[in-house]
């Protein structure tokens, strides 16, 4: 068994938002996603999707986008990106996942002896026009991630999605990484950085856990193998 990750795949069947506009780069990305996938990931696989999903405004416009990955091999893990706005209360969104499918909000899941948490994140710059909205949007966040990593009781190695970056602006570490170090986390995965900001990643072996940026560009459209057992 492999655990991939992807992160940011921006599908759009519903409501078409060509991505090139992004840069020559993203032609036909999703194409080159699946024919990557395709090749390198089985059924009994695991692939972390760390949001941005899908450009939907609703459920029903995402169901397409849900449907085409459904299709892929492996079973998927997602959580939500700031761009998921046809995310809902997570009793529908589950409601509507393809089988195999699974998301994980303020909880956990455990597959193959490895359990999985995970919450979007926010960022918080000096800089914000809004200071004190985004700090209440991440201390809520900081919250959520105590929820999934509480409800992993006795986990021998947890997995962690976030979206946004555990680390602050500088690359330094935010609260969200402080509180990876309380549990037996072995990898984080994230995403949500494109263009400019990848020349600035923070990513590798850091205080005993293994940080991962998996922005579907930034792997050139290729799931990222994570771990195999």
């Amino acid at each position: 068994m492999k655990v991939f990750a992807i992160g940011d795949l921006h599908l759009s069947s519903s409501r078409p938002k060509p991505m090139e506009i992004f840069g020559e780069h993203w032609t036909n990305h999703w194409d080159r996603i699946r024919s990557n996938w395709m090749n390198n990931i089985g059924s009994e696989d695991i692939v972390l999707i760390p949001g941005d999903i899908s450009w939907a405004m609703n459920l029903d416009e995402a169901g397409p986008d849900l449907d085409s990955i459904g299709k892929l091999p492996g079973r998927k893990i997602i959580i939500r990106g700031n761009h998921d706005y046809w995310w809902s209360s997570i009793s529908r969104v589950r409601s509507v996942l393809p089988p195999g499918m699974f998301a994980i909000q303020n909880d956990s899941i455990t597959m193959d002896g490895i359990t999985f948490c995970g919450t979007r994140g926010w960022a918080v710059f000096e800089d914000s026009e809004d200071l004190e909205h985004d700090i209440k949007i991440f201390n809520r966040e900081i919250q959520r991630l105590k929820l999934s990593l509480a409800s992993a009781d006795n986990a021998d190695e947890i997995i962690v999605l976030l979206h946004y970056p555990p680390f602050d602006e500088k690359g330094a570490e935010n609260q969200l990484a402080q509180l990876l170090k309380e549990y037996p986390v072995s990898h984080v995965v994230f995403g949500h950085l494109h263009g400019a900001s990848l020349n600035c990643v923070t990513e590798g072996y850091i205080d005993g856990i293994n940080y991962h940026l998996v922005s579907c560009d930034y792997l050139d459209f290729d799931p990222k193998l994570i771990i195999e057992k």
